[in-house]
């Protein structure tokens, strides 16, 4: 063994940000240094991952999952749809005729497009949304998650720019960030997006030599906001997108669960030409079976059966089968209509829960449909600091610093109104009002005023009384 490969390796201090300290690193005068590597971590692959790897971090929400699944726990916090009124005896029945009658077919590899039999059925859902489309220009995927990691592959290169809302979901901000895209926050009010802080910030870009790729957008009951946009905001959004030649990505996973009237107009219903939109049948359906799809227009859609193929070679074959024969078999639409009278009981008790308890100052969205409400705590409390002593009290939530790819929303908090029961929502709900008391006393007690946080962008985004 040579000299080389016998180094004792010594850890670099490191300060409170966690960054290496630099004066540690520094060799007394008069020393001889060697130039080796020197390890900070226990992962011998540490310096081998791409780069594009930094972007992937553990989402807030996924790791809230352990803590929240304790049954002491009352979660406000997941996004898990409420399936236990599905008919699962019909849904057994419908799997074990599938296996007895083509499982060779329905256990085989399938088309990297996705099979005929599903993709007809996708359309036939989306028409209940006005959407009236054509089967050959649906690509199916693993959720509609797998769609948009397709769609900002084949569109986005590092350094591009992506304009989302403000908030805007987790899951997309991961995916944008593993492709080495740059997030640009679109403000929003109570009729959603704002098209002059759009066309605003997509000039700004362009005239910085930036490339905006698109505009991702959830317009029907925003995760996490609640808020959808109106029939003229629509309108006014994509009149701007098309001013400024941007493509708009619609996540619509949501659409169908309107609570207080019919659905709104899809923006893909109203400019087909310049929308690619998301669907999935996780929120309506179930989403174990992971069938989610992406209606873009030809030239779109022959290089995302392409990205799919690369990526999975084709989508769950069984689970588009077994999708299609539950559509086929069963009242879905009625099944629909099941679950939007219990979230519509299960957000009013939410509502109500958050004006009997919350303390003064508090404001929250009213979401007419989906699963979410977003919270916005008055003074000087950090939503992120918070979560451990809520966790000691018996109550998750997700802070909003997850939904901002810049920092912001520390005051925020999104809660989930779809799958805790009323009666324990009322009872998070209320925990939860007695956690943000106790810090906005701690907050006097220490004379924490808002001045102290004023370099602190605590976001703008919706905030509703």
């Amino acid at each position: 063994m040579s000299s080389k490969d016998h180094i004792t390796r010594q850890p670099v201090p490191a300060t409170d940000d966690g960054h290496a300290d630099a004066a540690a690193a520094v060799p007394e005068a008069g020393k001889t240094t060697t130039n080796h590597r020197v390890d900070t971590t226990f992962d011998k692959f540490h310096g081998r991952y791409s780069t594009r790897s930094l972007g992937l971090k553990t989402s807030p929400v996924r790791a809230l999952f352990a803590v929240a699944n304790r049954p002491e726990v009352v979660s406000l916090a997941g996004g898990m749809p409420n399936i236990a009124d599905l008919p699962l005896d019909v849904v057994s029945e419908s799997l074990t005729e599938l296996v007895d009658t083509r499982g060779a077919v329905v256990m085989q590899y399938g088309s990297g497009q996705g099979e005929p039999e599903i993709r007809e059925h996708i359309c036939e859902v989306m028409a209940v949304e006005g959407l009236v489309a054509d089967p050959d220009d649906v690509t199916v995927t693993c959720g509609s998650q797998q769609g948009l990691d397709l769609v900002t592959r084949i569109f986005c290169d590092p350094g591009d720019v992506i304009m989302a809302e403000s908030p805007a979901y987790v899951g997309a901000l991961n995916t944008f960030a593993s492709y080495q895209t740059e997030v640009i926050h679109v403000d929003m009010d109570d009729s959603g997006l704002v098209p002059e802080s759009l066309r605003e910030k997509v000039t700004v870009a362009r005239q910085d030599g930036r490339s905006v790729k698109f505009l991702y957008t959830v317009p029907n009951h925003s995760n996490p906001s609640g808020i959808s946009q109106s029939t003229e905001r629509r309108r006014e959004i994509l009149a701007v997108a098309n001013e400024l030649d941007l493509l708009v990505v619609e996540d619509n996973p949501y659409g169908l669960l309107n609570l207080d009237g019919d659905p709104l107009p899809t923006l893909k219903s109203m400019d087909p030409d310049n929308v690619v939109y998301l669907g999935s049948f996780s929120k309506t359906f179930a989403p174990g079976f992971r069938v989610g799809w992406v209606l873009s227009p030809p030239s779109v859609r022959d290089k995302l059966v392409l990205a799919q193929e690369s990526a999975t070679l084709c989508p769950p074959v069984f689970s588009q089968f077994a999708v299609s024969s539950y559509l086929a078999h069963w009242d879905w639409r009625a099944q629909v209509d099941s679950f939007i009278n219990m979230y519509r009981t299960r957000r009013d008790t939410m509502l109500a829960s958050l004006a009997e308890t919350m303390p003064e100052g508090t404001t929250w969205s009213r979401p007419s449909g989906g699963f979410f409400v977003w919270l916005t705590m008055p003074g000087t409390i950090d939503s992120a600091a918070m979560l451990p002593r809520a966790v000691t009290k018996l109550v998750a939530y997700t802070p909003g610093t997850a939904f901002y790819a810049d920092g912001r929303g520390q005051r925020n908090i999104r809660l989930s109104f779809c799958y805790p029961t009323p009666e324990r929502i009322k009872i998070g709900v209320e925990r939860l009002a007695g956690v943000v008391r106790e810090e906005l006393d701690i907050a006097e007690t220490f004379e924490l005023t808002d001045e102290r946080r004023h370099s602190r962008d605590l976001g703008p985004g919706p905030n509703l009384a």
